[in-house]
């Protein structure tokens, strides 16, 4: 990202520490979806794919065609893998990728609650993390009863505060 055309792009994790001799490397915040044996990317500016899979799904070991040994896996270390969003597999209805929501406009109805920050999975969901100007942060679990709307194109998520035990705050 950082060349302009960020939303064209979904990040499949981060670039952990090296594993081996070969190239391979941790993931760390994979998302396995994106992440498959022979998959395209850029990962530092570079186009490749992904040529060895191991590990499990909530912790990936990958090796990157063009990066071989250990030294070139450590030169890659915390950078982002970057998968085309036209090579990212289809999401059902109520499913958004975590880039979609990051910055959304909150609200409870016509009262405005925060922005979206980011998404973060709790043992039991995925929730939102919501900054709220002159008050703390508060987590929106992924939930119907939770979430009344989320508009993509229009940027907003609409929320229940009373579900949240929140509706007594200004």
């Amino acid at each position: 990202m950082g060349d302009g055309d960020g939303g064209d792009w979904l990040s499949g994790g981060q670039v952990g520490r090296p594993h081996g001799l070969d190239g391979s490397f941790h993931v760390t915040r994979p998302r396995p979806l994106l992440l498959e044996l022979d998959a395209e990317l850029r990962v530092a500016g570079t186009a490749t794919r992904i040529v060895r899979r191991s590990g499990t799904e909530e912790r990936p070991i990958l090796r990157l065609a063009g990066f071989e040994g250990r030294e070139a896996a450590e030169r890659l270390r915390g950078e982002e893998l970057l998968v085309a969003r036209t090579a990212a597999p289809a999401l059902e209805e109520d499913e958004w990728w975590a880039e979609d929501l990051e910055g959304c406009l909150v609200r409870d109805g016509e009262r405005e609650v925060g922005r979206v920050r980011r998404l973060v999975g709790l043992p039991s969901c995925e929730a939102l993390e919501v900054e709220r100007p002159g008050a703390g942060d508060l987590l929106v679990p992924l939930v119907r009863d939770a979430i009344r709307r989320v508009d993509v194109e229009a940027r907003t998520v609409d929320v229940d505060l009373a579900f949240l035990g929140e509706a007594g705050e200004r």
